[in-house]
């Protein structure tokens, strides 16, 4: 058991039948950070989360959570971690009001102290003007909010949060993010699973699952600076046309498309991958420039996912 983490696993499985959900996954969760969960849906990233938070118990493996074991001490990690679900699961029949006080009632909240911290939760999410509306009828953002207030009223030392952004706009997201980053300077530990790359940027370390395996882990800038790829950026008159000419590179491993930009991932052991692309290129007659690019975390996750399809062909 070390102390310096929030969540150890090790090994740890999930089989529906013959689907293998998540397989041997080796986890590491530093207190007092955001540690994101990148990957498609399908990857994992739900199953993990229940299993961590005792909803779903492995086939195989172990984890350690606030230094309880789970499934075993389940019960008694419970008041001590906060959930919120992908899909809004409060209710939305009563106000934001008496949401906040059920959600006080069922976490045992000193009654002398239920009042001055629901009326905090109610300013910092911005819900006072909110507070006597059925929680069915408020706004995707408004949801949010309400939500993670729920999620921490607490005061959780572990919040999960499994993929909370995915139906709220640009702002909404922007705005709940700082609110992360509040919590966890506060000294929360955060594990977030998402699908946007500009989210798992903003973590503090990330793991990205695909079909079910943990295929990198780092901080951004660690799994940025070892995709094992050239990156190189084409901007072409014609991007249609060059990605379809690129693409027939054998040594190409990903072609991908940003507006008049194309991205390029070559194996690092090809020599010149900017020549072998510019002359590709040439001899095709195309307008193009080829030109050597740092790797962004969408690159990352491009080259780690493609890696173990590629062996398994």
């Amino acid at each position: 058991m070390n102390r310096e983490f929030a969540i150890e696993a090790r090994g740890l499985t999930k089989r529906f039948g013959d689907l293998v959900a998540v397989s041997q996954l080796d986890l590491d969760v530093p207190r007092g950070e955001i540690y994101g969960f990148l990957g498609p849906n399908g990857s994992g990233k739900s199953t993990t989360i229940r299993m961590l938070c005792g909803l779903l118990m492995p086939s195989d493996g172990n984890a350690v959570v606030l230094d309880t074991e789970v499934p075993g001490d389940a019960r008694r990690l419970k008041p001590r971690i906060g959930y919120m679900t992908q899909k809004f699961s409060l209710f939305g029949d009563m106000t934001v009001l008496e949401n906040l006080q059920f959600i006080a009632d069922i976490y045992s909240y000193p009654r002398r102290e239920r009042a001055a911290r629901v009326e905090e939760l109610l300013e910092r999410y911005d819900l006072h003007a909110q507070q006597g509306q059925l929680a069915g009828t408020m706004s995707g953002g408004q949801r949010q909010r309400l939500a993670l207030a729920c999620a921490v009223l607490h005061r959780p030392e572990l919040l999960l949060l499994d993929e909370p952004t995915s139906a709220v706009d640009p702002q909404s997201r922007r705005d709940f993010w700082a609110a992360l980053f509040r919590l966890a300077e506060a000294g929360t530990t955060i594990l977030v699973s998402t699908h946007y790359m500009d989210e798992a940027e903003r973590c503090h370390r990330l793991a990205i699952l695909d079909r079910g395996v943990k295929v990198a882990d780092g901080t951004p800038a660690e799994l940025q600076a070892s995709t094992g790829m050239h990156v190189v950026e084409v901007i072409a008159s014609d991007p249609y046309h060059a990605q379809v000419v690129i693409a027939k590179i054998p040594e190409v491993v990903s072609v991908t498309q940003l507006g008049v930009r194309l991205r390029v991932l070559i194996p690092e052991a090809h020599d010149n991958p900017t020549a072998t692309v510019d002359a590709v290129l040439r001899s095709a007659g195309l307008d193009a420039q080829a030109s050597l690019s740092s790797a962004t975390l969408e690159d990352v996750f491009v080259a780690v996912t493609l890696k173990p399809r590629r062996q398994a062909a």
